[in-house]
Parts: C-alpha cells; sequence; structure tokens
C-alpha cells in the first residue's frame, strides 16, 4: 500500500507542521481540495470570507492580535487582484502573514484567468515565493513561513493548480527563526546619545510601534530621567496607566501636551519611523535633540534626521542607557514633577452646535469610552471619523490596538475586526467605521461576523457624505453635494443581515443603545447619524 499523498494534502500538512489552526479564505478552482484537507485531514479550522481581499485583512488583525503569523488562501487570477489593497496594507505595516494564492495550470498559458502573478504581487510590497514542484512542498511552505516572521510583512505562496493531484512523500519541515534581541548599542555614537540625555533638562520618551517589547526597560528609564512617556499611534495604550503618560504624541495629542512637547529639550524615540504625523511635519521637533533607536536600519532617517541614531533593539539599549547614566549618577532632570497628567490627557470637547435629529460625534464618543467593555480589542477604519476615535477612545495595549490605515484606505476595518476576533474569542471587539467605509468593505462582511457568533460591537459614524471631500468643497465655498449620499440604514441593514442594530439620533437614542449591549448575543451596530456640518476636523 502506497503511503503517498496528493500535493493538496502535502500544503495542508505543511501549513499544520507550522501550528497554524485557522484559515481564512474563499476557495476556488485552485485551492478547495487543499482547504478540505486542511479542515478534514489536518484538524484545522476554515473561516470562509465573502470577499477574498477580506480573508486577508482578517489574516493581518489575527496576526497583530494573536501573535502568530496569519494564514490566508484564495485562488487564482481576479482572487488575487481583489488581494491587492489588502496586501499592500500587510506590507506597509509590517505584519506577518502567509497568503496561499493558486495559480492558472502551467500548461495552459492562455487561461482565462492567468495573469503574471509574482509582477503583481511586488507592485504590493509583499514577498512572493513560487511552489517550485511537487516534491519541493514542504520546503516551499517553509520558506514562506520562515519569510513572513523574518521579514515582517506578507509572503504569497504561489500554488500551480495543475501540481494539486500529483502524489508525493510528505515531507515535513519547519525553518528555526533566530528571535533573540540583537543589536546592543555601543561605540562611539552610543556616548553622544548619553550626553544629549544626560544633558537635557526637559528630556521626552517617545515609544513607536517597534518599541511595543520594551515597555518595562522604557518605564524605567524614564522613571530614572524623570521624563514623560507618549508614543505614536501604533504603540498606543503602551503606557497607559503610568503617571508620566501623556498619550499620543503629535497632530493627536491633546493641546496641553503638544504644548509640553514643543518645551521638550530632548526626544528619544524608540522604535518610530517619526512619520508626519508624528513630529506635526517637523515642528514639534524643531530646536531639540533628537536621538533614534531603531533595529530596522531603513527606519532611520526616514521622517527626520536624528542626532544621534542607534540601530539597535530598542529594550536593550534603554537598559544601557539606563546603566551608564547610573553609572555616571546623573541627576534626574525633574521634568515630570509638576505635570498635571488629566490636564495633558483631556481632549477638548467644544459647544454642541448640532443640527436637530443628529447627535454631537464628540459626546458621543466621550460617553461611549465610559461604557464599551473595558477589556476590549479596539479596530478603526480609515477615514474623517477616526481620528476623533483614536484620541478619545482607549484601548488597553497595543496588541489590543488594530489601526487598518497603514495604507490610507478606507473600507478594511470590519474585516479586521473579524481577524482580531477568532484570535481573541474571549475578548469582545468594537469596531469604528465611516458610512463610507461600511459600505465600502462592512456591508459585505457584516454577515460573516453573524454566522461566526463573534461579540462584535460596530459604531458607524453616517453623515450621508465622503466627510474629507466634503469638507474641502466647503473650505473652498463650493457646492458639496456630489460628496453626498442618502445610504440605507445601517441599523436596519445590521437587523436583516443578522445582528442587531440600532439607529442613533438624540441623546436618549444613544442611551438605549448602550442599554442594549448588555444583553447583546451577537454583532451589534449603532448608527451615529452626524450632521456632515459639524464633524470635527481630521487632526492631520
Amino acid at each position: 500500500m502506497s503511503d503517498k499523498i496528493h500535493v493538496y494534502q502535502s500544503i495542508a500538512k505543511a501549513v499544520r507542521d507550522h501550528g497554524t489552526e485557522t484559515l481564512f479564505g474563499l476557495m476556488g478552482d485552485a485551492n478547495l481540495f487543499m482547504v478540505d484537507s486542511f479542515v478534514r485531514e489536518s484538524g484545522g479550522r476554515f473561516v470562509p470570507a465573502a470577499h477574498e481581499g477580506s480573508s486577508v485583512l482578517m489574516a493581518l488583525a489575527y496576526s497583530h492580535v494573536s501573535g502568530r503569523v496569519g494564514v490566508a488562501t484564495v485562488t487564482h487570477g481576479p482572487a488575487l487582484t481583489n488581494c491587492i489593497t489588502a496586501l499592500t496594507e500587510g506590507a506597509r505595516g509590517h505584519i506577518p502573514m502567509v497568503l496561499l494564492a493558486g495559480d492558472t495550470p502551467v500548461a495552459n498559458p492562455r487561461h482565462l484567468q492567468g495573469i503574471d502573478q509574482r509582477e503583481l504581487v511586488k507592485t504590493t510590497g509583499a514577498g512572493f515565493e513560487q511552489l517550485r514542484a511537487p516534491d519541493t512542498v514542504g520546503m516551499d511552505v517553509a520558506r514562506a513561513f520562515y519569510r513572513a516572521r523574518v521579514e515582517r510583512r506578507p509572503i504569497v505562496l504561489n500554488m500551480p493548480a495543475d501540481f494539486m493531484w500529483r502524489e508525493i512523500d510528505h515531507q515535513s519541515h519547519v525553518l528555526g527563526v533566530f528571535t533573540a534581541p540583537g543589536g546592543v548599542a555601543e561605540g562611539g555614537i552610543l556616548d553622544e546619545a548619553i550626553g544629549m540625555i544626560a544633558s537635557a533638562r526637559r528630556p521626552m520618551i517617545l515609544a513607536g510601534g517597534g518599541a511595543v517589547a520594551a515597555r518595562d526597560p522604557l518605564i524605567r528609564l524614564a522613571d530614572r530621567l524623570e521624563a514623560p512617556l507618549a508614543t505614536t499611534l501604533k504603540a498606543k495604550g503602551l503606557f497607559r496607566d503610568h503617571p508620566y503618560n501623556i498619550d499620543l504624541f503629535g497632530t493627536l495629542s491633546t493641546p496641553a501636551a503638544y504644548e509640553l512637547i514643543a518645551q521638550a529639550d530632548c526626544i528619544v524615540c524608540f522604535g518610530s519611523g517619526l512619520q508626519d504625523f508624528t513630529t506635526d511635519r517637523g515642528k514639534l521637533m524643531s530646536g531639540k535633540r533628537i536621538i533614534q533607536i531603531d533595529i530596522e536600519p531603513t527606519a532611520i532617517g526616514a521622517g527626520l534626521h536624528p542626532d544621534a541614531a542607534l540601530v539597535a533593539d530598542a529594550g536593550l539599549t534603554a537598559e544601557t542607557i539606563l546603566y551608564w547614566l547610573n553609572e555616571a549618577e546623573i541627576a534626574p532632570s525633574g521634568f515630570t514633577r509638576d505635570l498635571d497628567v488629566e490636564t495633558l490627557t483631556a481632549h477638548p470637547v467644544g459647544p454642541d452646535r448640532t443640527a436637530e435629529g443628529c447627535v454631537n460625534f464628540v459626546r458621543a464618543l466621550e460617553r461611549l469610552e465610559q461604557v464599551l467593555p473595558q477589556d476590549r480589542l479596539l479596530v478603526t477604519d480609515g477615514g474623517r471619523f477616526m481620528t476623533e476615535v483614536w484620541c478619545r477612545i482607549s484601548a488597553p495595549d497595543p496588541q489590543s490596538f488594530v489601526v487598518t490605515a497603514n495604507f490610507g484606505s478606507i473600507g478594511l476595518g470590519l474585516q479586521q475586526a473579524i481577524g482580531a476576533g477568532i484570535a481573541a474569542p474571549e475578548r469582545p471587539v468594537v469596531l469604528f467605521s465611516g458610512d463610507g467605509g461600511f459600505m465600502m468593505g462592512g456591508i459585505n462582511e457584516f454577515n460573516t461576523a453573524v454566522r461566526l457568533g463573534l461579540d462584535l460591537i460596530v459604531v458607524v459614524a453616517n453623515d450621508s457624505a465622503y466627510g474629507a471631500e466634503h469638507i474641502q468643497f466647503l473650505d473652498r465655498k463650493m457646492d458639496p453635494s456630489l460628496t453626498e449620499f442618502h445610504w440605507p440604514s445601517f441599523a436596519e441593514i445590521a437587523s436583516s443581515l443578522g445582528g442587531q442594530g440600532f439607529e442613533v439620533r438624540s441623546t436618549d437614542e444613544l442611551e438605549t443603545a448602550i442599554a442594549a449591549l448588555g444583553a447583546r448575543k451577537g454583532p451589534v451596530l449603532i448608527e451615529l447619524r452626524l450632521d456632515p456640518h459639524d464633524v470635527p476636523r481630521m487632526r492631520i
């Protein structure tokens, strides 16, 4: 009796060999038998999406929340072209995932769905790995997983459909990834950086997404320096509850925090690329000593050129700096001694000029921050509304915060909320989306969340317009009507798709929706009806 198995079975086994328990995707000619084998023969779970791009987005959020490589699968041609925005989002966000993409048969170059998939993938910034032959399945799958973890981006494994029914001997390969912290800072540049920090009278510690694993060393350094702590958007929640935490740094800061940052004379930046929104296009860094620490050489100087730069691990570097400050008996700065953190982190609410039949967005957010589940996973779509959400709705920690703005797209939020919910099924997921984003990408996957029975709360900010464009027309005293839409009721749509929907046009109706959250048994959608003329500007 032969021990050989088919290629599609070997691919499924190889994916399971890497500890993958959940596969997101949409089946087609080139991957359906692999998916079937993954579930029925390998004991995995398949989460079917309504759109191919959604499966990639689900896997991205799954990776972010779980800390594991997310895996998705689609078939060939138009299925892969439907994933382009999602792959770009993942590549820009440095998120490790593997996409098992079918390809048209090698023997049929005139296949209707044939396209040069390698060239297509290259445009997104994702990596490409070819399944070279039936006998190399195990090593090719292993290479895809290895590259995803090491390169921290999506890797597309290209699987020709005509390989699937070939018989082979399965060989398991799992390539070890060396993930121990590296890059210990040393040498003359380290001495210069320590000198700048030691001489600073108003130092500040800034942590970005590349420093989320270094929370404790950064806090020890800040405490020693008596320096305030702040984060970029990607590291939101990292220093939550610390007495020196002033929260977000840059255009998303409160007015009081922005002024404090302006007073600082030295910013020590860990794991941040210092993008324009962080530095307010350089304004916040003017006249200061800037020290940038990042394990990625390409991040150094990407936003602005620092006074000192260390290509090194954030946590180890913080410990090294702390050691030498103690050795030199450098006195603390005293910068935090008179800080009023409550004032520094309070965003102004402003006047309520809301039209009849609408709710005030800022006041609604302030109320939701009080009542939404504290152990939430927070997911945000893109668009005009999200900067206020980022400022006013807290996240427990960076791993619990999924921001879908790496490529500046809208319509990616609900899909990633599903992936987050699958990664941590014991926790509620809260998604904030605009009306345009929900119509673009949320409406086609809301029923997926219902079918999966997710504990999901969706808050849709509906101003019946593409708000970012609406305000530009108003600024130039032009007619904004082409940006306005008469959408259907999102609350009714949610109910028709199997969830529960609430339309909110007043404070009382908001309280009714909030009261219903305690008895929720599945996805709930709260539709905030907003006045397009009374929505805060984007903080960019």
